[in-house]
């Protein structure tokens, strides 16, 4: 089954689960974050992270991948073991500079900078993974603007919790039409009470300097350190009269969407 959002020029988005996300855009075909394992336990450093639930969609069903986002390749809840491995099967894979220090095949984005993939201009932009000045603990991560003539301008916010970082990002590119938000207030307990990714009050805060985009919220579900649900931030949403902007998509079925 396939869900209609009714706006103009359209992009299809396929929520495969945790960060996961498959979507066609400019005749090419692209995917955030890539974690296919099974549930698990996985130590880095002092933390241990506990994946609860399996993708919806195995990576041998996700077919043909042009190119890779990667937010970070610090945390397996953003790049697993079986995501390590299908990265060897893309072209393509962009990510921070020091995530393509870490990895062969991996081209470092700075923010701000381009590069040009088939008819998309793909923007490195500015991501906070925690507090400011969080980077020696939680290490630097990114997102991506993707722009194309025709096509709505897409945000892909990696694990960003700071509004600050969204509103350079539309003072610097403008507006931007989707935006695939990662949320569920991440909280491993590296900073206290503060969480890692956007909460349901950050999140809405973000969709007030985005103005009218379409908001895609993923990477609430699946592991033990998400400390708010998906209903939560609907909620949330709905209290400051934005519910219709928010677009929750069922992991496994593929979703049209466009700028309103």
């Amino acid at each position: 089954m396939t869900n209609t959002i009714e706006t103009t020029a359209t992009i299809e988005i396929l929520h495969i689960g945790g960060p996961t996300v498959r979507f066609r855009y400019g005749n090419l075909t692209w995917l955030t974050d890539p974690t296919f394992d099974e549930p698990g336990d996985y130590t880095t450093g002092p933390l241990t992270l506990h994946k609860l639930t399996g993708p919806a969609v195995t990576a041998a069903k996700v077919g043909h991948v042009d190119a890779v986002l990667l937010s970070h390749d610090q945390h397996p809840d953003n790049l697993d073991n079986s995501g390590r491995a299908f990265l060897a099967g893309v072209e393509r894979v962009l990510s921070t500079p020091d995530a393509a220090a870490r990895m062969e095949g991996v081209a470092g984005l700075e923010n701000w900078e381009s590069v040009v993939i088939g008819d998309v201009t793909v923007t490195g932009v500015p991501a906070l993974h925690g507090p400011e000045g969080c980077e020696p603990l939680s290490g630097v991560v990114t997102g991506f603007v993707l722009q194309a003539a025709g096509l709505p301008t897409v945000y892909v916010s990696g694990d960003n919790a700071s509004v600050d970082r969204v509103e350079r990002i539309v003072e610097r590119i403008g507006r931007i039409d989707i935006a695939i938000l990662n949320v569920g207030a991440a909280n491993p307990g590296r900073y206290g009470d503060i969480d890692v990714t956007l909460n349901g009050r950050s999140a809405v805060e973000v969709a007030k300097v985005l103005g009218d985009t379409v908001i895609v919220p993923v990477h609430a579900e699946g592991w033990a350190h998400f400390s708010e649900t998906l209903d939560y931030l609907a909620r949330n949403f709905g209290y400051a009269g934005r519910a219709d902007q928010l677009v929750i998509p069922t992991p496994g079925e593929p979703l049209i969407l466009s700028a309103r």
